[in-house]
């Protein structure tokens, strides 16, 4: 069996066309050729993201909650965010998101993984870094909205692979970054 692993395809954009701007991210709409016939397809145009798996010395997992509007929950996830800063590389970007978050530095980054959160509905990549040697940042930001009210808990990783595991934790991205690194952990 050959190397399992994604395909890149790019059929001709006949049309593209701007349906709504947003403040953040645009839905666009694509007439495309395909096979022998054409397809219209509409997708929200996303800036990428990156987010942090987050893992201390007694092997615990930074996890934050805050309020998900389009979900009406306050979900456990990672410490994530856009890379919507021109030109900033992903791995500055994670130890931004991870000192606005959670006031946090490290001081050791790789790269864990990385996802498309979902691709028939938006072109969104996201890179999942694993940072150890994590300690207190020097400055404490600021938050507002959704991010005034976040809650930081220091959990182990097992702990959260179980609650994955057990549908009691559904946040995607969240599940992706705490199921690789604990089969990075366990492959060590």
């Amino acid at each position: 069996m050959t190397e399992l692993r994604d395909e890149p395809f790019a059929p001709e954009v006949l049309q593209s066309d701007l349906v709504f701007q947003g403040r953040v991210w645009d839905v666009v709409s694509d007439r495309v050729s395909y096979g022998d016939g054409e397809m219209v397809r509409q997708y929200v145009k996303h800036t990428g993201a990156v987010a942090i798996v987050a893992i201390d010395d007694q092997d615990r997992v930074l996890l934050i909650q805050q309020y998900r509007h389009p979900i009406r929950h306050r979900d456990w996830e990672l410490p994530a965010g856009l890379l919507d800063v021109a030109g900033e590389e992903p791995l500055l970007a994670a130890q931004r998101e991870l000192a606005e978050e959670a006031d946090l530095v490290a001081a050791h980054w790789e790269q864990l993984i990385s996802s498309w959160t979902t691709p028939g509905g938006n072109d969104e990549l996201i890179q999942i870094f694993l940072a150890t040697g994590v300690e207190q940042a020097a400055a404490v930001h600021d938050r507002e909205d959704e991010e005034a009210d976040i809650r930081l808990e220091w959990v182990p990783l097992a702990d959260a692979v179980d609650a994955v595991l057990a549908g009691r934790m559904r946040n995607g991205i969240l599940a992706i970054g705490v199921l690789a690194a604990a089969r990075r952990r366990a492959k060590e």
